[in-house]
């Protein structure tokens, strides 16, 4: 990158001004359970600037540390921000770190503060912990533009980065202003060049997946997005369909994650591809891409750039090396891969591809500022003022820099002539074999990375007589594949001395990872050195089911009944499907976990992801314009009608409705099916106008995608259209994909829609209440909005009669008070409230 003119700041804070933005300019965006939280900069720094205030208040001083616990968030960034406005050092921890972890950092550190999610583990009864949702509620008003800040000089400390294997003792990294800014004002000076140009996307937006406690994922998510007045998302998942979803629902311009996600994104696509018999077309054609102009690649991979969305053409690797085949995939279809190189102890950013100037393989090079060399060993050497501090010991900091200035790396890099860095592996990973003879693990992974019949791998140095010995630990893509065979195909592109002879297939669907997706790879090496693991081929996944249910692993086996031995509920199964696909980051099919019975029978559906296509009709155009007027005039010319030949129902307790402002969740007894036309009528016009219905997913599919012969397929095909475009429905399935129908509630109430639901799922057999499913308390819980009570009375006594026609008065719709739920409250129990109370809301109990 250029030298160029870069501005002097003493404070990353300097970058956060309110009035450098518009008011209602989008900072931040995320899911807050099933809704999507939308914070403006204004409302972003509001609640930073409350945070400060909280920590004057509690006498947290100038030096004094506070841990940051917990999912990336607006919340997340508030605190941060807060912290360095008081001149406080923020800790942040990774939102999956274990309790002994954190338990040992606090430790180090003895914070005066820990913020955190309700219901998270604490570290111990004496420190003060404030929670995330609470640093939400102090953003409701926008003070003035300008920071109350303590005096801040580029050496003060701002964070602590603690990174650990799971036995070592954690080891602090001090990061200062002065550090940040290092990597910040090159980009920052850079970006003025273009910056003409980027009106004609503003604003940017950026969907960050890596997490918030590292500066990667703060450089992408916090820093970078601000200079460059971005709209950062985040999202709570890494499984590649909901990764797809985001980018296209968002109109996402560049993916900002680590190579782990690339890889899981590149897969999808492909088998995406397979599954309409295209991927064979699709290989030759990206053959014949190779050299070719964008525009020509653009429009002969169209088709992915329309399942990602138009908007959509950057991804920015960080964190680990990306291979090679996955960033040749991605360029060679139109996209930009921006891969940069760096280290906690670099703050991030050493080297940096220029997004428009994009050399394959390499990891660019070095910003302005900063020095880098080769040791004669070939060890990457840096030098400069992002380079850290030093190491936390105790209230001191150890250098981490050697007599002449330089941090060493242990990276193994080389640099073509025109300053370019190139990554080739670890130093201590070199595996010093009995023949005296040195091997790259990196080159054993790349020679196996590139058989189809791989879908991961690491290579590992195991000790064999005062030396080493290298062993293959193979991720298949098929329990069927013979490791031997793959194996012998991936020596014969090896030299004699880098032969592979001795190998191990991992038992568990996908290695132990960090939260950057890099592999553990001192847990491999124990699961790996162990004899009797290795025996046994012992699985993960009863530990994984033992956390959903917060129980111990001992009292899970593979042979362990979901139902009978561990009393998993369906919500229970939908927490542990969403659990694996991000751990495994794949598509699972959610209708065949919903049919697992045994702990084994969801091992067998993990090694044969088969999820491609959702699985439901999810789709927008029934809220769109001129659906929107079509459905008015139907309800008009035809509902009306109708409900006014039954008896025009009478409507109860309807000034209940007249107290709520926005968004309501109605939950109904289910008498006919003809409930809706029923209840239409009795909706004020601003509710009704704005009422989306849950229907039967199964059925709604059903009519979407039918069976048989073609007169009978339009028939059913034509009622999907009208009861989607008449009624506005959308699925909400019984037996599997709840947890995708509840995100799009999230989303339609995020848009200002009401929702209507049928909590028995069925229609009522003999008058009475069904029991009520247990989905309507998970939403109630998470979606945080009002929620309505009705009961339909007479209906079914008509039904019974085969009565078409009543007086008026004879059909009864009754609205109860609108009922609160906090997140805190449990599913069951709000079910429960729920069905009581539609059970006793009668005509009569509204009359008295």
């Amino acid at each position: 990158m250029a030298e160029t003119q870069t501005i002097r700041r003493q404070s990353v804070l300097e970058y956060f001004q309110v009035d450098s933005r518009p008011e209602d300019e989008i900072a931040v965006v995320w899911r807050h359970g099933y809704k999507i939280e939308r914070w403006s900069y204004a409302r972003l720094i509001a609640a930073a600037q409350s945070f400060a205030q909280q920590l004057e208040q509690r006498e947290v001083k100038r030096g004094e540390c506070v841990m940051l616990w917990g999912e990336n968030s607006g919340e997340w960034i508030a605190a941060f921000l807060g912290c360095l406005a008081r001149g406080v050092i923020a800790v942040p921890m990774d939102a999956i770190a274990s309790l002994d972890f954190a338990v040992r950092v606090a430790a180090q550190i003895k914070p005066r503060m820990i913020v955190n999610s309700r219901g998270a583990a604490r570290i111990d009864e004496a420190t003060p912990v404030v929670y995330f949702d609470e640093i939400r509620g102090s953003a409701a008003t926008v003070p003035g533009s300008k920071w109350k800040l303590v005096e801040l000089r580029r050496d003060d400390a701002a964070e602590i980065i603690f990174t650990s294997g799971t036995t070592a003792e954690p080891r602090g990294v001090v990061i200062t202003h002065g550090n940040l800014l290092a990597n910040l004002e090159p980009i920052e000076a850079e970006f003025q060049k273009y910056r003409r140009y980027e009106r004609f996307i503003h604003p940017l937006r950026i969907l960050n997946l890596v997490p918030l406690s590292h500066v990667f994922g703060q450089t992408m998510g916090i820093f970078i997005a601000q200079i460059l007045g971005a709209t950062t998302y985040f999202s709570d998942s890494l499984r590649p369909a909901e990764v797809v979803s985001t980018i296209r629902r968002e109109k996402i311009n560049v993916l900002a994650t680590v190579p782990r996600v690339a890889e899981s994104l590149h897969e999808k696509i492909e088998r995406d591809l397979e599954s309409h018999g295209e991927l064979e077309k699709f290989h030759k054609q990206f053959e014949r891409a190779e050299g070719r102009n964008f525009l020509w690649r653009w429009w002969a991979f169209r088709r992915i750039h329309r399942q990602l969305g138009w908007r959509f053409w950057a991804i920015v690797s960080g964190g680990a090396a990306l291979a090679a085949d996955i960033e040749r995939f991605w360029g060679r279809i139109g996209y930009a891969v921006i891969q940069g190189y760096g280290l906690t102890e670099t703050t991030a950013t050493v080297s940096l591809n220029h997004p428009f100037k994009v050399t394959r393989g390499s990891i660019g090079k070095a910003l302005p500022g900063r020095e880098v060399k080769l040791s004669p060993e070939g060890e990457i050497l840096v030098r400069g003022e992002n380079v850290a501090a030093g190491y936390w010991r105790s209230g001191s900091i150890a250098p981490v820099l050697d007599d002449q200035g330089w941090f060493h790396t242990g990276d193994l890099g080389e640099v073509d002539e025109h300053g370019r860095l190139y990554f080739k592996g670890r130093s201590k990973n070199v595996i010093v074999t009995s023949e005296g003879m040195k091997i790259h693990p990196e080159d054993l992974e790349a020679a196996l990375r590139v058989l189809p019949e791989i879908r991961d791998c690491v290579v590992l140095g195991l000790k064999r007589d005062g030396n080493a010995e290298a062993c293959a630990v193979l991720l298949l893509r098929s329990s069927e594949t013979n490791g031997a065979d793959v194996i012998q195909k991936a020596n014969q592109t090896l030299a004699a001395y880098q032969q592979i002879r001795k190998w191990q297939v991992w038992p568990d669907a996908d290695f132990p990872r960090t939260p950057t997706q890099k592999p553990l790879l001192a847990e491999i090496r124990r699961r790996i050195e162990s004899k009797a693991n290795a025996e046994r081929g012992l699985s993960g996944l009863p530990e994984w089911v033992a956390r959903i249910k917060g129980g111990s692993k001992t009292t899970v086996s593979m042979q362990s009944r979901l139902g009978d031995d561990l009393n998993l509920s369906s919500m229970d199964r939908v927490d542990l499907l969403a659990y694996l696909e991000d751990r495994y980051q794949m598509d699972l099919d959610e209708t065949r976990i919903a049919g697992a019975t045994t702990v084994g029978d969801i091992e067998e559906l993990l090694a044969q992801p088969a999820v491609t296509e959702p699985a439901f009709p999810y789709v927008d155009w029934p809220r769109r314009w001129p659906v929107t007027w079509v459905r008015d005039a139907a309800f008009y010319l035809l509902v009306c009608p109708a409900a006014f030949i039954l008896g025009w129902p009478s409507g109860l307790g309807k000034e209940n409705l007249s107290k709520l402002d926005g968004p309501v969740l109605f939950a109904c007894n289910h008498v006919t099916t003809i409930d809706l036309g029923i209840l239409l009528p009795s909706l004020p016009v601003r509710t009704r106008r704005h009422l989306a219905v849950a229907m039967g997913g199964e059925r709604l599919r059903s009519m979407r995608h039918p069976q048989g012969k073609i007169f009978w397929r339009l028939y059913q095909q034509m009622q999907y259209l009208l009861v989607s475009a008449l009624m506005n429905v959308f699925p909400l399935p019984q037996k599997g994909g709840v947890r995708e129908s509840f995100s799009f509630i999230g989303e339609l109430v995020e848009k200002g829609w009401s929702v209507l639901i049928f909590p028995e799922g069925a229609t009522t057999r003999d008058g009475r209440l069904q029991p009520f499913r247990m989905g309507i308390g998970v939403l109630a819980s998470q979606l945080g909005i009002p929620v309505v009570p009705m009961r339909i009375e007479g209906l079914f006594e008509l039904r019974q009669a085969g009565k078409f026609f009543a007086g008026p008065g004879a059909v009864r719709i009754t609205y109860g008070e609108a009922m609160s739920f906090g997140k805190e409250e449990l599913p069951e129990e709000i079910t429960r409230k729920l069905q009581e109370r539609i059970a006793s809301l009668t005509s009569e109990s509204i009359t008295n």
